[in-house]
């Protein structure tokens, strides 16, 4: 055993597939840890808040102000407000509001937001220019108010007695905070999606699911091809045209086609996690039972088991003893592939909407299909959709990592 697990760890890409595959598994188990967020509770008001630190703007009021004096501070500020394409979306405008292109700088922020705040008029209808557009100019003309004002912002609170406002203090351009000082900061790594949800605390869960799905599928379906190939290897006969009509039977149906009526029949309200777990491993044996069958005729007539045989030992001890410790290692590897199929046949099958139930807990595929449906990819709402993509790709690479290693080891026509 000792000597096996040395060759195994000695392979470099068996080696790199179980890094990449144990580092998935620990943020599974340690990023609940320090997050106790519910994968699915709404925590933003909006959909697809972009990835970045959130500081609670109402306890920034009351933290204490540093006054830093940064050179480029004024540029980010109008820079954030009036980029390139707002810049080139202004010109646009003022274009076809008669201005004459050869006057517009939209390199000179003061001499632009002159001509911008002189001619643009919310309810002037230019031609050509759709209602969208036209929105969108306003909500761009709204965005830009005060953005050349150099004083400082003042805070007021309405008086109950006079109903009238009364200012309380002031804040000024130079003024800042210590992100330590506010006692609410929320860090959101890859933002919410279309729900207002954390999309990482999201993933996490989902990974973990599609993981426990993969598992529960891949246990089944290697169970079911070993114990038929085991039986139909070596008892050969009847028992043999048996498993092999079946077998037969499930390799001319497309599997997925078969997913599919399957996933219909039962109902979104009764797809649960493990429920679509067992699905897929009660149609993915087929390909291991051939295969097992295959390796177990090429060792049922060997010297050890026929002397098992003469022996007098019964066939359960043969096969265990004498046969299943021979192909182990193709046993594992064939459970690894079937771990990494079942992952993406429930992908699959949840892009469709023929998933687990969207109500108890995240999948990869789930969230593949919430993007899908509500346009992330349209939006360029990355966050939504890219990370599962990538999580998706790495648990199958890093499987097929660890099986193409294993059979570097164990299959004598690979190895070095």
């Amino acid at each position: 055993m000792k000597h096996t697990l040395q060759q195994v760890f000695h392979s470099p890409k068996f080696v790199v597939g179980f890094c990449i595959f144990s580092f998935i598994m620990l943020t599974v188990v340690i990023y609940p840890l320090f997050v106790k967020d519910e994968p699915l509770s709404i925590i933003s008001q909006g959909t697809f808040f972009p990835p970045g630190i959130y500081t609670n703007v109402y306890d920034t009021i009351g933290s204490q102000p540093y006054t830093l004096f940064l050179e480029d501070a004024e540029a980010k500020r109008i820079a954030n407000k009036l980029g390139d394409q707002e810049r080139l979306d202004m010109k646009e405008w003022l274009v076809a509001a008669g201005i004459p292109e050869n006057e517009i700088d939209t390199s000179n922020t003061e001499i632009l937001m002159g001509q911008w705040v002189n001619t643009y008029d919310p309810k002037l209808q230019v031609p050509g220019m759709t209602q969208a557009k036209l929105r969108y100019y306003q909500r761009l003309d709204a965005s830009l108010e005060g953005i050349l004002a150099t004083e400082g912002v003042t805070i007021a609170v309405k008086n109950p007695e006079t109903t009238t406002l009364e200012e309380t203090d002031s804040v000024a351009q130079t003024d800042y905070v210590n992100i330590s000082d506010v006692p609410n900061v929320r860090l959101l790594l890859l933002g919410t999606d279309n729900f207002g949800r954390d999309v990482m605390t999201e993933l996490v869960s989902a990974t973990g699911t599609s993981l426990l799905i993969g598992l529960v599928a891949g246990l089944i379906a290697t169970t079911i091809g070993l114990v038929l190939g085991l039986a139909a290897g070596y008892l050969g006969g009847v028992v043999d045209d048996v498993v092999m009509f079946f077998t037969n039977i499930f390799t001319v149906i497309p599997t997925f086609v078969l997913l599919i009526l399957i996933s219909y029949s039962i109902g979104q309200e009764n797809r649960g996690a493990v429920t679509i777990a067992v699905v897929i491993g009660f149609t993915a044996w087929v390909w291991t039972a051939r295969a097992v069958r295959a390796q177990v005729i090429s060792l049922r007539n060997r010297d050890h088991v026929n002397l098992s045989k003469l022996s007098g030992h019964p066939v359960a001890l043969i096969i265990f003893t004498d046969i299943l410790p021979y192909i182990a290692s193709y046993v594992i590897m064939a459970f690894i592939l079937q771990v990494s199929s079942a992952i993406l046949a429930e992908a699959s099958l949840s892009i469709l909407g023929l998933g687990p139930k969207t109500s108890e807990v995240p999948t990869l595929g789930l969230m593949m299909n919430w993007a899908m449906i509500y346009q992330a990819h349209i939006l360029g709402k990355w966050w939504a959709y890219f990370p599962v993509i990538i999580i998706i790709a790495l648990v199958s690479f890093s499987l097929n990592l660890m099986n193409t290693g294993l059979d570097q080891i164990y299959n004598p026509a690979l190895r070095e």
